[in-house]
């Protein structure tokens, strides 16, 4: 293959990963834009996510994109308890103590996954995993379009909800005035239930789509937690359209990066476009100043 065609390839295999990885920011950028609170566990909960899609297409011989739906299902209602249970009571402790809280939780799920699935990778196999599409010059794997394709049907699900359902209003309003939305009657306490485990959802689709990519093991957590701090502030806090974007252009970044550096190299480029990033676009590419 023409090196010119090598790297319109990595470029587009780079920028179908970011769109998962975009959809995990999302989840990040919605508990934090609703709910003010930094969720430091969502990388530990994306690869509890991908082993409960290993354990289910090994144990009943399924394909990911089976059991997307009751993955996600079931992380809402992991996510909704959660918040309604433990968060929620640290709503309003200052910032430090919402970290602890979540950081132990974030310790706790590493150690649990270790002691349950052992450190060994984990992965899926499907008929399909191999196979590529050519576009010309351009082979384009078929796992990654497909979960790419599934990532921007969750995505404008998401962005539906929000912007058209009287709850996504509701939840919008919310996170413009804790104090209003009280005042007038909103259940705030349950709207942030819900905003958590919607979270818990995209994270958890994300993870589905990614164990088709890579594998997963229990270390992976905080990496990914990482990851999608680096996302979410490339694009902007809270900003939904930026947590896709800062997906789109951290996965074509590692894409380029790996080819062009060495594949240990991806983190270090990562990072220096966040750098840049904050030096030229403080608030993020599609973030407002505070």
């Amino acid at each position: 293959m023409p090196a010119a065609d090598l790297v319109v390839s990595v470029v587009v295999a780079g920028l179908l990963t970011g769109l998962v990885y975009g959809l995990m920011a999302l989840g990040l950028s919605v508990i934090f834009g609703v709910m003010r609170v930094v969720n430091f566990a969502h990388g530990e909960l994306m690869t509890l996510a991908m082993y409960a899609t290993v354990f289910a297409c090994s144990a009943f011989s399924l394909d990911p994109f089976v059991v997307l739906v009751p993955v996600a299902l079931g992380f809402f209602g992991l996510g909704y308890v959660l918040q309604a249970t433990v968060i929620n009571r640290f709503i309003t402790k200052p910032e430090h103590v919402q970290f602890l809280l979540l950081l132990a939780l974030a310790t706790i799920l590493v150690n649990a996954q270790l002691m349950a699935f052992g450190p060994d990778a984990r992965g899926v196999q499907t008929d399909y995993q191999l196979d590529a599409i050519e576009l010309g010059p351009l082979l384009i794997d078929t796992v990654r379009l497909y979960a790419a394709a599934a990532a921007i049907v969750a995505s404008g699900l998401v962005i539906a909800f929000f912007r058209f359902t009287l709850v996504g209003k509701a939840i919008r309003g919310c996170a413009d005035n804790h104090l209003g939305a009280k005042v007038i009657g909103l259940p705030v306490e349950r709207l942030y239930a819900l905003t958590f485990g919607l979270g818990a959802s995209c994270v958890a689709v994300a993870g589905t789509l990614l164990v088709l990519i890579v594998e997963v093991t229990p270390g992976a957590g905080p990496a990914y937690t990482l990851l999608g701090f680096v996302i979410v502030i490339v694009g902007g806090l809270g900003s939904i359209a930026g947590a896709l974007v800062g997906g789109v252009l951290i996965g074509m970044s590692e894409g380029v990066a790996g080819l062009f550096v060495s594949p240990s190299a991806k983190s270090m480029v990562s990072f220096a476009l966040l750098i840049l990033v904050l030096l030229l676009r403080p608030a993020g590419l599609l973030g407002k100043t505070a």
